[in-house]
């Protein structure tokens, strides 16, 4: 009976240790929404920039993300994790952990409700308002695999971080398509982005705007307008519809869909648009055909 009494009482030891000194978090808000981990990790981040005293310290990958909030003196970590349910279905568990009051926190949680995980949970709502609000903003629907566009076009090379990639567009739209007007150059159809690197970390991107055009003898010269062939290869296809700023959406679809059907791809989205941001509009019914080339080395 004592041998019984000493293996309860140490296993109930080891188990308090753990949970007031090991366990990651104090306690756990989980919620599932109907979009991929990369849209949910975008959208934490852009909240995260509308807040005082606020940082991402942590990406791993399209697994989990930390943000860490400094509240009323108090340092808290928002741990993200993220778990696909579905093929339209995520999962998303967030451990909040208060780094300078955790061992009052979880003594205290498990016996009532406290205003330290009221007000976390307030927060947590707060961020899954604005994410459905931002979901009801797009839609993505994937077609399937289909070949990517083939032309000669004029481009300018540009590079910054994800978000900023429609004003690198909206930039250059009448820089190029004036000079090209001008000079009578035959246009070949609606202006794409080629994403020539992407740094999934930094949320980096370099990338090239380009205006398809028929070649010809006489094209103008101009400081950082280049040309090129750009040939067609069999990718995913994606429509997108929403604002341009967060058409890098659909990208996280495409990756998604890939992981789902074993499909080998290289991760240099291609975006053709079919609208000009600078026109305005309703943005659900802006345009845009996004592609995710297969790998090189799986095509016939």
């Amino acid at each position: 009976m004592k041998k019984v009494i000493f293996v309860v009482t140490t296993l109930l030891l080891v188990a308090l240790g753990w949970y007031l000194f090991l366990k990651p978090s104090d306690f756990t808000i989980s919620f599932k929404v109907k979009t991929t981990p990369g849209t949910v990790i975008q959208s934490v981040k852009a909240w995260d920039l509308s807040l005082e005293n606020s940082k991402i310290i942590a990406q791993y990958n399209f697994d989990a993300l930390v943000q860490q909030r400094s509240i009323e003196g108090s340092t808290i970590n928002y741990t993200y994790r993220f778990y696909a349910v579905n093929d339209s279905t995520t999962k998303v568990s967030v451990g909040v952990k208060d780094l300078d009051n955790s061992i009052y926190n979880k003594l205290t949680i498990p016996f009532a409700d406290t205003d330290f995980e009221k007000k976390s949970a307030k927060d947590i709502n707060a961020f899954y308002t604005i994410l459905k609000k931002h979901l009801s903003e797009l839609k993505i629907n994937i077609t399937g695999i289909e070949s990517t566009p083939a032309t000669y076009c004029a481009y300018v090379k540009l590079e910054g971080l994800q978000i900023e990639k429609a004003k690198g567009m909206m930039q250059n739209y009448g820089y190029i398509g004036d000079i090209l007007a001008a000079n009578n150059v035959a246009f070949n159809g609606p202006p794409f982005v080629e994403i020539t690197n992407w740094d999934i970390k930094t949320d980096s991107i370099s990338y090239n705007f380009c205006f398809p055009i028929i070649k010809s003898d006489s094209l103008p010269q101009a400081k950082d307008i280049r040309y090129k062939q750009l040939q067609k290869t069999e990718a995913i296809h994606a429509v997108y519809n929403g604002n341009y700023i967060t058409s890098d959406r659909a990208w996280y679809a495409l990756i998604a869909y890939a992981k789902r059907n074993n499909i080998s791809i290289e991760q240099n989205p291609l975006e053709v648009f079919f609208n000009n941001p600078n026109m305005g509009g309703n943005e659900l019914d802006w345009k845009a055909d996004i592609y995710m080339p297969l790998r090189k080395d799986t095509l016939n």
